[in-house]
């Protein structure tokens, strides 16, 4: 009897992958063992799969990137967010022969942790639930425990330390130190990438917000890399392909060129759109909606079919209440943007009536 598809496909890889690329045969394993009896797909690909077609991945498309709610068709959401990584990590993966679908898995899944609201819904959980509150652990709960009916998705090893290791914040993007880095080159490529989507899609819906000009932005930077989001992602990846191919060390390299233009469009970005005025009394609403629902919900059951809202019994214990309080920021960390105005709509506001 031959290879399966599988097999074949797990031997293309050891034959053609770069010596620094993550071999699905290698995977370090899943979370809880399981009979792996499919004989067309790799490890990696199953989990992109599970992934793609979970309730979660699906919600992002009617949550915020930066503006909330947006009306407009085309600015972007959590999900064109993730789809531009998706795209972005993959033509890394192919230009330095690493495993396209590790890459992909890592990149479709790291943002499945957001709150509704962007970043002003992970702000305000992190100061309401007392474990705090970080979308990249939430994501990594998500894949664990949340989905599935609770039983998880049961992702490869390889796949949660990309998920968990992809956010950077404010800080470097290609840190000296290893331990701030996934294990992987595909996940690092998915680090990378994620940082060239948003600030190049960032400042394309602030252009098409009117919120600043092209011209703001500084003429040596524009000469770099180029006037328009294409150019820009484009010079990006050249550099990050160009420098890693020369070095050839395991690790991503980008220019110094490239890292410090990277690094002015992201303070460009902090000073002109996220501290925005605009954007930040939209902030304060968000914090508002987020913080009203916490309060309401640590006292009450959550929405059921439709049956309205009962006052539930109060946790007696310290246990009881730190169980309600991770219940309470699961259900809301999950929300989508509409879910959570409307639901806000339902509990606080008033509704009119009239008497025949």
């Amino acid at each position: 009897m031959g290879l399966t598809i599988r097999r074949q496909l797990e031997e293309l890889e050891r034959q053609t992958l770069s010596p620094h690329a993550c071999l699905s045969i290698d995977t370090r394993g899943r979370l809880h063992p399981e009979h792996d009896s499919c004989d067309l797909r790799t490890a990696f690909q199953r989990d992109r799969d599970r992934i793609l077609h979970s309730k979660t991945f699906r919600r992002l498309k009617h949550k915020t990137q930066v503006f909330l709610a947006p009306a407009g068709d085309h600015y972007r959401t959590r999900l064109t967010h993730v789809l531009e990584v998706a795209q972005i990590a993959r033509t890394i993966a192919v230009c330095l022969r690493l495993n396209e679908y590790l890459t992909e898995a890592i990149a479709l899944g790291h943002d499945l942790g957001h709150t509704p609201f962007g970043h002003a819904g992970e702000y305000t959980l992190n100061q309401l639930h007392p474990g705090g509150f970080k979308h990249y652990l939430q994501s990594l709960r998500i894949v664990d425990f949340l989905e599935n009916k609770g039983r998880g998705l049961n992702l490869t090893w390889e796949v949660r330390n990309g998920i968990i290791k992809h956010s950077k914040g404010y800080r470097d993007i290609l840190p000296d130190d290893r331990r701030e880095l996934p294990a992987t080159l595909e996940g690092e490529a998915v680090r990378v990438a994620d940082i060239i989507a948003y600030l190049n899609h960032d400042m394309d819906d602030a252009l098409r917000a009117e919120m600043i000009k092209e011209s703001d932005l500084p003429i040596h930077l524009r000469q770099v890399v180029g006037d328009n989001p294409s150019r820009r992602i484009d010079a990006m990846v050249r550099d990050l392909i160009g420098e890693t191919l020369r070095y050839d060390d395991g690790r991503l390299h980008l220019s110094p060129v490239m890292q410090e233009i990277i690094t002015e469009m992201r303070s460009f970005l902090y000073e002109h759109v996220y501290r925005n005025q605009l954007v930040h009394n939209e902030f304060v609403k968000a914090q508002k909606i987020i913080r009203e629902l916490y309060a309401f919900f640590l006292e009450h059951e959550f929405p059921n079919g439709g049956q309205g809202m009962r006052f539930r019994r109060q946790a007696a214990s310290p246990e009881e209440v730190k169980q309600r309080h991770r219940q309470v920021c699961d259900f809301i960390g999950g929300m989508t943007d509409r879910y959570a105005l409307d639901l806000y709509s339902q509990i606080f506001m008033p509704k009119p009536w009239s008497v025949l």
